[in-house]
């Protein structure tokens, strides 16, 4: 291997310390290394862990902390920028667009304190609502962006951003894929540097960014694009695999380990960058060989870029746009351009999976919602949170889900359109809520909405795995912490009908949901019982089905509950249902929902 060599480096780690670390604790200690005194972040799969390892370093160090959105917890990283000290947030790449209005204008401010993002890409979307690529954010908004390949990059690449940063006077995105978040490996880490806090710069043509003050910023912006790629070309960051000089493959980030392991003999520049591009290390690696193809997942951003600039190369003519990319369709790739024989792989496996929809933890509060709102025949707009796996069979019970908070603005349209004679209802979680469900709330209640919201309390952001927010009366680093009262929050926002309701209240959720639906104007129900698995594990009595009572009308399979199935006896000529008491947490909702009274709880 050949590494270019070069200046600027001056975060390089010199240590023999080695761990095994998850990507996303690799960029925690990154960042702690780098000196960072603020840290803000809203949880979002695959990014959480970050702020939460964070949050495991010496509070002297670092301030660590969760916000009630991205946006919120950029603006609090910026002010810390503002004030001579470096700075950092995390998100998942949705969470992004929720911050960018405040990336475009600090992309022209600048910074004072280095200001780094962390944003966590979902190629393959386990678990989001779309695949968006960040990196076309970074171009957007005129910021480099970093890309490691594996934990070890991870934690030199944010250390480096810092000084990136503060050399440009840029914020910087480190990019983060879930393979390269969530996989461990060995990394050698290094001590805590301490840079010299600064001072608030005082300057409004530069802080203040009015459109008078931004024409003068937008040309030093794209100046310092050029500068930047400049610097990538001597920084030491571009890895120049040489090979016989026929065939040249240009990678960045996670693709890189796929190229290397297909074709561990070839041409290979791998970037550590998409934008800006080191440009005079392109030219040089193109005129090299006589074939170019890049391998990059989800967008052509390089190839593009190239392609610009002049430059014969393909990429997704060979490589997916979507999904994950792995050994076996970057292979793919390269047999189709050339690069590679075609192979006599062994077929894969026939056959079908079997199917396993996920769902509700057994005795999950947000069931007997659905149910009740089932039972009025409302038409629900969804919200993102766990709660959203009430649209699959057997409750079936959500109509739309958009994006974080979009579910109160969604029903006042349904409402609005007159097309629909059911009651407009909107689900939104408590973490949700305070993320994004007060402005259309605000809104809702401005136009006299004729709509429901049903805010799920769970007492947790329960869905990327119980993380505490300013509705929980704790903070991230679990002390006691002032804690919104949601009710009376809705009651000053002019919300007149406001009722809180304990959701393993069978009787009383399906009254309460039926009274708010029939309301004239905006009604709020607050369905209020904590998380079963979060913060602990709730484990009460568990029931077992009296099989001489049990006539299988399926009332308590309706929940969707995975502790309730068919039991495998048959009796009296009829298979009936069986409660696992493994499974089962005591919740007693099925009992209630029996209309034979044939469940009770466990006798021993």
């Amino acid at each position: 291997m050949d590494q270019l060599s070069g200046a600027g480096l001056s975060t390089a780690i010199q240590s023999d310390n080695t761990c095994a670390m998850m990507g996303n604790e690799a960029i925690a200690r990154g960042v702690w290394e780098a000196g960072a005194r603020v840290c803000a972040a809203y949880p979002g799969t695959p990014s959480t862990e970050i702020m939460e390892e964070i949050g495991t370093y010496p509070a002297e160090d670092v301030n660590a902390e969760w916000s009630s959105n991205e946006k919120t917890a950029l603006d609090i990283a910026i002010g810390a920028s503002f004030s001579g000290v470096r700075a950092f947030t995390s998100m998942k790449h949705v969470g992004l667009n929720v911050a960018s209005d405040s990336l475009m204008s600090q992309s022209y401010i600048g910074v004072n304190g280095g200001l780094v993002l962390g944003v966590c890409d979902d190629p393959g979307i386990h678990s989001s609502q779309n695949e968006q690529d960040t990196r076309l954010f970074a171009r957007f908004a005129g910021v480099p962006v970093l890309e490691p390949a594996d934990a070890q990059e991870a934690l030199d690449y944010t250390r480096i951003a810092f000084d990136l940063s503060e050399r440009f006077d840029t914020p910087v995105i480190v990019r983060s894929t879930t393979r390269i978040s969530h996989t461990r490996s060995t990394v050698r880490t290094g001590s805590r540097i301490e840079p010299k806090a600064g001072m608030f710069h005082d300057d409004i043509t530069k802080n203040v960014i009015i459109p008078t003050h931004a024409r003068l910023r937008h040309g030093p912006v794209l100046q310092r694009e050029a500068k930047i790629g400049a610097w990538f070309d001597q920084s030491g960051l571009v890895t120049w695999l040489r090979g016989s000089g026929t065939n040249g493959v240009i990678t960045v980030g996670p693709a890189a380990a796929y190229v290397m392991e297909v074709m561990p003999d070839a041409d290979v520049l791998k970037l550590p960058s998409s934008f800006p591009l080191a440009t005079g290390t392109l030219k040089k690696f193109i005129e090299s060989v006589e074939n170019v193809v890049v391998v990059e997942e989800l967008e052509p951003l390089v190839e593009e870029q190239l392609k610009v600039l002049g430059y014969k190369v393909e990429g997704k003519k060979y490589f997916p746009r979507e999904g994950e990319l792995s050994p076996q369709n970057v292979r793919e790739g390269f047999e189709k351009c050339g690069f590679l024989e075609p192979s006599n792989r062994t077929p894969p496996v026939s056959g079908e999976a079997i199917a396993r929809p996920p769902v509700l933890c057994a005795g999950c509060p947000h069931i007997s919602s659905y149910m009740a709102l089932n039972a009025v025949n409302a038409r629900v707009a969804g919200d993102i949170g766990c709660y959203t796996l009430a649209a699959i069979p057997p409750l079936h019970a959500i109509h739309t889900t958009v994006a974080m908070g979009c579910s109160i603005g969604n029903a006042v349209g349904m409402a609005r359109a007159g097309t629909d004679d059911r009651p407009a209802v909107a689900t939104i979680g408590d973490s949700t809520f305070l993320h994004s469900g007060i402005p259309p709330l605000i809104d809702a209640v401005y136009s006299n909405a004729n709509i429901t919201v049903l805010l799920l309390d769970n007492h947790i952001t329960a869905m990327t795995g119980g993380q505490d927010h300013a509705g929980t009366g704790r903070n991230l680093r679990g002390k006691e912490a002032p804690r919104v009262d949601f009710a009376e929050l809705c009651r000053s926002l002019g919300v007149k009908w406001v009722r809180e309701v304990d959701s393993y209240n069978i009787g009383a959720i399906h009254r309460d949901v039926r009274e708010a639906t029939e309301y004239k104007g905006v009604a709020v129900l607050i369905s209020n019982r904590p998380c079963v698995l979060d913060p602990a594990k709730i484990k009460g009595e568990p029931v077992q089905v009296r099989t001489e009572k049990c006539t299988a009308c399926q009332s308590c399979m309706n929940l969707g509950c995975p502790a309730i199935t068919w039991d495998d006896e048959i009796y009296d000529g009829h298979r009936k249902i069986f409660i696992d008491p493994a499974s089962c947490i005591g919740c007693s909702m099925c009992t209630q929902y029996c209309p034979v009274d044939g469940i009770r709880p466990l006798v021993n």
